[in-house]
């Protein structure tokens, strides 16, 4: 056989390779929801107006991200995911009135509300409901425990808070003397401001008394922090929320505290550095979430995030696109199982519910979760973050200390 003849075999091959590849490839895209079929209604009630829409904006892109990367790969076994955003604004009253108009809109679950405050009040409407509620979140103590339909992909204080404590003692060892500062008309801060001062005391530190106290509606602490730095203290916990804590962190620098400063969940934004600007800088925050963990769905999710918000990704962000996926990948199985279109909408809600209570595992980019039949998260890992501020003092972004925490 001459060398013109194998040449001409040679392209052939090549050309018929590279279809093949191509063919393959094509095969590997995923099929986009069919958007002539029904969507399937997935309820989202956070806080869009009000003080805690700092919170809820960050909820809203992350559970939109979610339903465009989902309905990107097929939606619901071809079914489109809608998703049905309900303004709860800050307080009770909002998270209720979300929560009906959502149930009268037959969504099969809801995400949300934004603050433990709210879910106390709207939870059980869903739970009368019979609606599955997923906490992006409810990290206050009793959550899951309103009843059998409420969950969370948040995880509880008592779990995340001491870890920016104990962070803040291998900074610093010779801390002894702590402050601790809450927002005592707020279900969560309180909540979380227990499980600080019970590490404090656990950790053989002296907490300084009285604990100060303040509403999420101040804007001068000049009277707590003078009693609490009468007292000379080596750290500051802060429970409040972005705009309270932030100024509460401006104000304490302000009034000459040089020490370390430990945030609670509510300070876990970077819509508080316009707040306290440069002085926001080397506040620890415990994490849920780390930007940087090189799981294929995490980087999925930040590389989304950041083309789209010029940033990486928040907890909050992150927590709710989790919610959204556990819906999702929730309501595929039972689809899967029993088909969807078989169930009345009672009983939907009711089965998609077990499934997410089963105990299976889901991987999301908070890691692999899992929740008890209580509707509790299991998360394995945790972080603690520092704020570290630019140059120009309005920006910034939360650094991660090297070690994680496991959960024990």
């Amino acid at each position: 056989m001459n060398k013109s003849i194998l040449s001409r075999i040679f392209v052939v091959l090549s050309l018929l390779f590279v279809l093949v590849l191509g063919v393959a490839a094509e095969d590997a895209k995923p099929t986009p929801a069919d958007p002539n079929l029904p969507p399937v209604k997935i309820g989202v009630a956070v806080a869009q107006t009000s003080n805690v829409a700092l919170f809820g904006q960050e909820q809203v892109i992350g559970a939109q991200i979610a339903e465009a990367y989902f309905n990107e790969r097929g939606g619901i076994n071809g079914r489109p995911v809608q998703l049905v955003f309900q303004d709860t604004a800050g307080d009770e009253a909002g998270a209720i009135n979300a929560f009906q108009t959502l149930i009268a809109d037959d969504v099969v679950g809801i995400l949300g509300p934004t603050l433990s405050q709210q879910a106390f009040s709207a939870d059980p409407i869903a739970e009368q409901a019979g609606v599955p509620v997923i906490a992006p979140s409810n990290t206050a103590k009793g959550i899951p425990q309103i009843g059998e339909f409420i969950s969370r992909v948040s995880a509880p204080v008592a779990i995340v808070a001491p870890n920016s404590v104990k962070a803040a003692l291998k900074i610093d060892p010779t801390i002894q003397r702590v402050a601790v500062f809450y927002a005592q008309n707020d279900a969560f801060s309180t909540s979380e401001s227990g499980t600080f001062q019970e590490t404090v005391k656990e950790l053989g530190l002296e907490m300084l008394e009285p604990v100060q106290t303040f509403q999420t509606t101040d804007t001068d602490f000049s009277a707590q922090i003078t009693n609490a730095l009468a007292g000379n203290p080596q750290l500051v916990i802060i429970s409040g929320l972005a705009v309270d804590g932030g100024n509460l962190v401006r104000q304490l620098r302000e009034f000459g505290y040089t020490g370390l400063i430990v945030g609670g969940n509510g300070l876990n934004t970077a819509n508080i550095f316009p707040v306290c600007q440069a002085l926001c800088d080397g506040v620890l925050v415990a994490q849920a979430y780390s930007y940087s963990a090189d799981t294929e769905i995490n980087n999925a999710f930040r590389e989304v995030y950041v083309e789209q918000q010029g940033k990486n990704p928040p907890q909050f962000s992150a927590q709710a696109f989790a919610g959204i996926q556990v819906f999702v990948e929730s309501l595929i199985q039972l689809d899967d199982e029993q088909g969807l279109d078989n169930l009345d909408l009672a009983t939907l809600r009711a089965e998609l519910n077990k499934i997410i209570l089963s105990g299976r595992k889901f991987d999301t980019p908070l890691g692999t979760i899992s929740f008890t039949e209580e509707g509790e998260i299991v998360q394995e890992s945790f972080y603690v973050a520092q704020i570290q501020m630019n140059e120009d003092g309005t920006t910034g972004s939360f650094v991660f200390l090297e070690e994680d925490a496991k959960e024990e």
